[in-house]
């Protein structure tokens, strides 16, 4: 007959007290009628009533759930209803002792059904217990008599009627913050998804693309002076064979999802300075410097260091893919509370207005900068790029010391 929800207590308990009243009643309503009229010329009949009253109580409580408070009532529990309405009438007719066997009726009835249906059944479940308290009545009419069922049985329906709309509003509410916490969550998923993309990407931009592209301007130096100089042609030979080494190192570490193969090695000035001997060549001079404010504590975490070897990579890149310079300078700077490292280099620069430098889109150069201003922005630096036309390029990215980080959270 209910549809209680087994994980509420409350509910279960709000149920177990109006099934309690039910049987308690009904025992009370059948004790008076045998004690008052159970030598009556109907009493057979009373007797199977109360019985099947009963029985039909018990039954819609095991075979007709009532549906959920705000929800269309089923057919099956509309006949159970009228069912054990009709008899409990029949009943008070014969047994006035049986009246206020109503109440659980009518607690079930608003509890469970739409208001355009349960107030006109709690009103004619009244009007049944009022005309049976003024037909047993003796003597002068007691106005309790009319009066109080209607106003309880009033006071009841607007108290249930407002907890079922309330009920109501607050399962709206509920699937309202379900659906959005799922929305949320799916946001969260493909924002997930979409950063990981972007880390993938990047990774690879700034190893194997940056490695293959290397290698390839060496095979191609190689090939065109196989015949007349076979020194060189080794030489860039060579250098292919070595850049094919650490690009493999790096896929290794990137599958593992490990430091850059570098900084495996060397401290991130190190690194740097390896760098800088790995790309200077025929054409280009890389040369590094480091500063050191006297009295600078604090380090830099693995991700920084790694953002910034990646930053100093993608920018030789692009020296030497797009500037044409001949010469190029690593600065790493540790201040009081940040780590600065600059790239400049002598060539041709570009204007930083335009999409792209010297008129390269940035679908040609691939992420380029982009990528640079995220691995600076995911490591809480900053990245800012400075260059004229004919002047050269300084890209300048600055990243926070964990020892700064560290106060400003603690402040």
């Amino acid at each position: 007959m209910e549809h209680t929800d087994p994980a509420d207590p409350d509910e279960r308990w709000l149920f177990a007290t109006v099934h309690a009243a039910f049987f308690l009643l009904l025992g009370s309503s059948f004790a008076r009628f045998l004690m008052r009229d159970g030598n009556g010329a109907h009493t057979g009949w009373v007797v199977t009533l109360f019985a099947a009253f009963c029985l039909l109580y018990v039954l819609g409580r095991v075979l007709t759930p009532a549906p959920r408070p705000g929800s269309t009532p089923t057919a099956r529990h509309l006949l159970w209803l009228g069912s054990v309405s009709a008899v409990w009438a029949v009943l008070v007719v014969l047994a006035p002792s049986a009246t206020w066997c109503a109440m659980p009726l009518l607690f079930v009835g608003v509890h469970t059904l739409p208001p355009r249906i349960a107030v006109p059944l709690a009103a004619v479940l009244t009007a049944l217990v009022v005309a049976s308290e003024i037909r047993v009545a003796h003597g002068t009419l007691n106005p309790n008599m009319v009066v109080a069922p209607p106003a309880v049985a009033a006071v009841a329906t607007a108290v249930l009627v407002h907890l079922q709309r309330q009920s109501v509003r607050q399962r709206v509410l509920i699937d309202d913050l379900v659906r959005t916490r799922r929305d949320l969550a799916a946001t969260e998923r493909r924002a997930g998804v979409l950063a990981e993309r972007q880390r993938l990407s990047t990774e690879i931009h700034d190893t194997l693309a940056q490695g293959l592209s290397s290698q390839r301007m060496l095979l191609q130096a190689a090939e065109r002076v196989w015949a007349s100089d076979p020194e060189a042609a080794r030489a860039h030979l060579g250098k292919a064979a070595g850049i094919t080494s650490r690009g493999l190192a790096e896929v290794r570490r990137f599958v593992h999802d490990l430091a850059p193969a570098d900084l495996a090695e060397h401290s991130l000035p190190g690194a740097l300075a390896a760098l800088a001997e790995r790309e200077s060549g025929p054409g280009l001079t890389v040369e590094f410097q480091e500063f050191r404010l006297d009295g600078t504590q604090g380090s830099l975490p693995e991700r920084s260091e790694a953002a910034l070897l990646r930053i100093a990579q993608g920018a030789l890149a692009n020296v030497r893919e797009h500037a044409a310079a001949t010469r190029a300078a690593l600065t790493l700077t540790w201040l009081d509370d940040q780590v600065s490292l600059d790239i400049a280099d002598n060539g041709r620069g570009f204007d930083t207005t335009a999409a792209a430098p010297s008129g390269v889109s940035d679908r040609a150069r691939g992420h380029g900068l982009p990528a640079m201003r995220i691995r600076a922005g995911q490591s809480g630096g900053t990245l800012t790029v400075e260059s004229t036309p004919g002047e050269g390029t300084v890209v300048s990215a600055a990243v926070p010391l964990t020892s700064n980080v560290l106060k400003e959270q603690v402040s």
